[in-house]
């Protein structure tokens, strides 16, 4: 079941949104919207990156990590 969200925008934003929906290959504002709502969901916070530099350079001091001369000698 589908429900209906109104928004109020100004104009020039309504333009804008309206322009980058075209531009990004989107038949409509509703679908440019619901893919910005899906990719949002995949964001994390800033709290988690921030944890997650801290785990990383916790791991990096106690020598848990693998110098490497470039991407391809990790793989």
């Amino acid at each position: 079941m589908r429900a209906i969200v109104s928004l109020s925008l100004p104009a020039t934003a309504v333009r804008k949104v309206k322009q980058l929906a075209k531009q990004r290959g989107y038949s409509s504002v509703s679908s440019y919207v619901q893919h910005l709502f899906k990719a949002d969901q995949d964001l994390i916070s800033e709290t988690e990156l921030l944890a997650a530099t801290r785990r990383a350079r916790k791991e990096y001091r106690a020598g848990g990590s693998i110098k490497a001369p470039s991407l391809a000698d990790l793989l």
